[in-house]
């Protein structure tokens, strides 16, 4: 299956809901937007090594920092991310590694993925098939990138999210389709990409052979 390069172009907050967040990745050389749901431990994380020089590394190494100098001094090496699957809703990757030449793949949570990614300085991937069906297409010229999390924030923890969201898909179930056609229009204008994936899934869900 072709592979699709993706840059990561931001990360932000949910500007509908607090203590909510969207990692924004788009295709190399292309105007589609794979917004991605994640918890706020791997938020932290992101946003720290994407700030990297600007921000004072933490007191102690977070668990991505560890792996990757584990990983290091035995000299593997993280050459690739993968984003493979798209089922219900949720992400699904696994990373390349390579030891002494050989090759190793490891299943993975997408934004452990990227935050790993982002130490190891490789490239992150996705079929052709999955930017189709959650792939979304932004006006670049009325768009602007997404801010970055201030990695200073107190973080909640990922259990208190994932009632925020189950409350979100609970209140978009009971509105019509056109409806929610026109709540994603607005949110993309507002550059939710958090609550935008979730109206998308929600619309994809409803038409299955429709992929937006």
């Amino acid at each position: 299956m072709k592979t699709v390069q993706l840059n990561i172009l931001g990360l932000t907050y949910s500007q509908s809901q607090s203590n909510a967040y969207a990692l924004l990745l788009g295709e190399e050389n292309g105007p589609r937007r794979l917004p991605i749901v994640i918890g706020a431990y791997e938020a932290q994380s992101i946003a720290i090594a994407l700030d990297v020089g600007n921000t004072p590394p933490p007191p102690r190494p977070l668990t991505h920092d560890l792996f990757t100098s584990l990983s290091l001094s035995y000299n593997i090496y993280l050459k690739e991310v993968v984003i493979h699957k798209l089922k219900e809703g949720i992400f699904y990757s696994y990373l390349v590694f390579e030891l002494d030449g050989e090759i190793k793949q490891l299943d993975s949570r997408t934004s452990d993925a990227v935050a790993l990614a982002l130490r190891f300085n490789c490239p992150i991937f996705t079929y052709e098939s999955i930017l189709e069906q959650a792939g979304i297409i932004l006006d670049d010229d009325k768009t602007s990138k997404p801010p970055l999390l201030e990695t200073s924030i107190e973080f909640k923890k990922e259990t208190q999210l994932e009632k925020i969201h189950a409350q979100k898909n609970s209140s978009l179930s009971k509105l019509s389709d056109t409806t929610l056609k026109k709540r994603l229009e607005q949110t993309l204008e507002k550059e939710d990409y958090e609550l935008a994936a979730l109206i998308r899934d929600e619309i994809n869900h409803r038409n299955p052979h429709k992929k937006i």
